[in-house]
């Protein structure tokens, strides 16, 4: 019997919105329809975070896009887990392209990341994905492995229910390109191999990968039906509400 993976829709905002942005996305979320076999994730900027969850209906679920791997101390401008759970925050993104590229995240920090936050009980995004020149040198399975190897080295199989991972080719990030349903689902194909000879088939088969990098109302119908593509990390689209929702409705 093939396993079940209940389809997953994220919407990272990264460092975008307001107050009156998050009241507008909010009130479509929740006069919003879908399918119950669709979970959906929002995750706005951290000032947001109790507002969103607070006025969110309870099925959406809200994530960090970020959090650091002590619980407190002198670690000026991050947030802990422990502080997510306080906020009755449940999710948390890591390992993003930005934070790697922009904030010299390593692959080891963040498997180290990974590991505190399925710690403390959260549910992790973990995000891999190679860069233009990468995919051009015909490294995109090299890169893509080191990231989730650095991941899986820190984590028990059992650990890996909480884990989702997100690919999320850069080259297609914020770039308006995006990769056809046959490349993502290459990539996706090749990320579940990796995980049933590394840790384990169960885990191959359970764990939801998502597709990110540019996903919009138009290309969402056919990435969604690709059968190693579980879900999408949308960006930019996440802060359109009519389009978001268009995004949620394209899986029944």
């Amino acid at each position: 019997m093939a396993p079940t993976r209940t389809f997953l829709v994220g919407g990272n905002w990264k460092m975008n919105g307001s107050k009156a942005l998050s009241d507008t996305l909010v009130k479509a979320l929740n006069e919003g329809k879908w399918s119950s076999n669709v979970e959906c994730v929002i995750a706005p900027p951290a000032p947001y975070l109790a507002l969103v969850r607070s006025a969110l209906r309870k099925e959406v679920g809200v994530s960090a896009q970020n959090c650091w791997v002590d619980a407190k101390g002198a670690f000026t401008g991050e947030t802990s887990t422990e502080m997510l759970k306080d906020l009755s925050i449940d999710w948390v993104i890591l390992g993003h392209s930005e934070r790697r590229s922009i904030y010299n995240e390593s692959d080891d920090l963040v498997g180290k990341k990974v590991l505190a936050a399925v710690k403390a009980g959260l549910h992790v995004i973990a995000c891999c994905g190679e860069s233009d020149a990468e995919r051009e040198a015909d490294k995109t399975t090299e890169v893509v492995f080191r990231q989730i190897k650095a991941i899986a080295d820190h984590l028990k199989p059992e650990d890996w229910k909480n884990v989702v991972i997100a690919y999320e080719p850069v080259w297609a990030i914020g770039t308006g390109k995006v990769a056809t349903p046959q490349q993502a689902q290459e990539a996706h194909k090749h990320i579940r191999t990796w995980l049933a000879k590394n840790v384990s088939q169960d885990v191959a088969d359970q764990t939801r990968i998502l597709y990110g990098g540019s996903v919009g109302a138009k290309s969402a119908p056919d990435l969604q039906k690709e059968v190693d593509i579980d879900g999408f990390l949308v960006g930019g689209a996440s802060l359109k509400d009519k389009e978001f929702l268009e995004i949620l409705a394209c899986r029944q």
